[in-house]
């Protein structure tokens, strides 16, 4: 299991355990899996930050 994996996973089960039950419970996991994917990819190096600055490297 890699961090993206792993990154989903504890977001899925944080949001679960945060907040059970009903629609708004819903929504929190769904934000809190994506918080969890994006840190795990990001953990993986498969998530490009610095295209989101605006920078240019060059």
């Amino acid at each position: 299991m890699n961090h993206t994996h792993l990154g989903l996973l504890t977001g899925l089960v944080l949001g679960l355990a945060a907040a059970f039950g009903g629609f708004g419970a819903f929504l929190l996991v769904l934000v809190l899996g994506g918080l969890g994917l994006l840190v795990g990819r990001f953990l993986d190096g498969k998530l490009d930050i610095s295209a989101l600055s605006g920078r240019d490297r060059g």
